[in-house]
């Protein structure tokens, strides 16, 4: 590594507390850090699946035994209470172990059936390891987001270089630290921190795939450097989920469900709920309750507090302007308003009638903030939802399953949650990401691990034909035969 002079600082959200120093990495370095991941990748690859499962499996037992200091980590990087920083870490452990346990079965060679015209050949198929994958993590969820990527990368036999976000490098350091405990004979995983200029530097390294987590317009910048090498990347970027109720929805079950989606994590969620569509047989009840929950939170940094400070400073003026716009555009302010935001805490904000064009409706607002507006029904509460250039998540309450088994199918989203919120993201074997501007490809499950490896098809001939379509030498006949067996096989069906 060369030496280095730049540094920046992590700060405590709630007080503005230096809280550690890190090296910004110049393009230099991290060069360098990708040079030492080629032969750690290899050493790595080379390691069978029982070795590396029980690498990971060792990684996962320090989160459960140290689940409390990394917690407590949290809380003064990211802001957020310690009771949901533990949930975060729950989650990471059940997707570590699910990654670690699976990833053999999902990506181990298997047989494929030949088909007719090659009857001859043993058809195999295998998934092989990336090589070198970057990741640029988020600081919203800088323990269960990143090692969505790091652990499906880990499991299939990557080295990982992990830059968070410079707003949570203590979070990033305490992963890769532990990692090498259980793996100390080779940098697997490797720390790159710095600022923009950094993740730039690598977008342009020559690692074999980047994977994001962050904003759209983040997200497009990354995009875009990585074309510059051909780099592939995997995209999970915002969001404007929508809870949609139902008029036989519990409306004390949507009500709490979309209160802690709400406003759990400041708002600070992908996945968060920002908008809610309420069957008008039921809107009044339900904006009671909600209401009702929302006066009842007490934000702040407080250890009993509902939830933490804003991480990002520069998120209170978005989430000013969203606010402002409603209400000066005809929204009504049930809970909070035009003063809820001080210099670090936004208190809870529900708005109602809020035109769907503004850019409170329109805009990934990331803030304490929740907008409930009437709809005629569910068919309108799902247009309502398609009608933004996201498609992360959504949430469904109501009574009749044949009824939310059709709007599920009819969101344009990557996930749903029946008569719950967020519950896809502790399922470990399904798949998590979006689509639009949500961005595209997917971590978690079998398809989170397939996303880290690259396919191998692979044909060995077990025996000669006596006809022979690849060769200069065959005879007219030939096509007549072939034309005639495909007529016979696949020329039966009629409309």
């Amino acid at each position: 590594m060369s030496v280095q002079t730049e540094t920046f600082e992590s700060y405590e959200p709630g007080t503005g507390a230096v809280l550690a120093t890190f090296p910004t990495l110049s393009a230099e370095d991290v060069t360098a850090a990708v040079d030492r991941a080629r032969i750690a990748a290899r050493w790595w690859a080379d390691l069978s699946w029982d070795v590396r499962r029980h690498r990971l499996m060792a990684w996962k037992s320090i989160f459960a035994n140290r689940a409390e200091e990394l917690a407590e980590l949290v809380r003064r990087e990211n802001g957020k209470p310690v009771d949901d920083a533990m949930l975060e870490i729950v989650l990471t452990i059940e997707h570590l172990d699910w990654a670690a346990r699976h990833a053999r079965r999902v990506l181990s060679e298997r047989r494929m059936w030949p088909g007719l015209l090659t009857a001859n050949q043993a058809a195999t198929l295998s998934y092989e390891p990336l090589g070198v994958v970057g990741v640029i993590g988020p600081w919203n969820y800088p323990v269960f987001t990143p090692m969505g990527s790091l652990a499906y990368g880990l499991a299939a036999g990557n080295a990982m270089l992990f830059k968070p976000s410079e707003f949570t490098p203590a979070v990033g350091a305490w992963l890769v630290d532990t990692f090498a405990e259980v793996v100390p004979e080779q940098p697997v995983l490797q720390l790159v921190t710095g600022l923009g200029a950094t993740g730039a530097a690598l977008c342009r390294s020559g690692v074999d795939k980047i994977s994001f987590t962050g904003s759209t317009g983040t997200g497009m910048k990354v995009m875009a450097t990585c074309a510059e090498t051909l780099t592939p990347v995997l995209m999970e970027c915002g969001g404007k989920d929508a809870v949609l109720v139902d008029a036989d929805a519990d409306i004390a079950k949507a009500a709490d469900a979309a209160a802690f989606g709400a406003f759990s994590n400041a708002g600070q969620t992908c996945v968060g709920v920002e908008r809610v569509y309420v069957h008008e047989r039921i809107y009044e009840p339900f904006l009671a309750a909600l209401a009702d929950r929302a006066r009842a939170l007490r934000p702040g940094s407080a250890a009993d507090s509902s939830y933490g400070p804003m991480t990002m400073p520069a998120q209170l003026d978005v989430i000013k302007r969203h606010i402002h716009d409603a209400l000066d555009r005809g929204g009504r302010a049930v809970v909070g308003g035009r003063d809820s935001a001080d210099d670090r805490v936004v208190g809870p904000v529900v708005m109602t009638d809020v035109p769907e064009d503004s850019a409170a409706i329109l805009e990934e607002t990331f803030g304490p903030t929740v907008i409930v507006n009437r709809v005629r029904d569910l068919d309108e509460a799902v247009d309502r939802t398609n009608a933004t250039s996201y498609g992360l998540a959504a949430a469904v309450f109501g009574g009749d399953r044949a009824r939310l088994a059709q709007a599920s199918r009819r969101l344009r989203v990557g996930m749903v949650s029946q008569n719950s919120w967020v519950m896809y993201a502790g399922v470990p074997s399904l798949p998590w990401g979006g689509v639009g501007q949500s961005g595209f490809g997917r971590i978690h499950g079998a398809d989170g691990l397939r996303e880290f490896a690259r396919s191998k098809a692979v044909v060995r001939e077990r025996f000669a034909l006596p006809i022979s379509l690849t060769t200069f030498e065959r005879k007219p006949s030939t096509g007549k035969l072939i034309k005639a067996l495909m007529g016979v096989v696949h020329g039966r069906t009629k409309v």
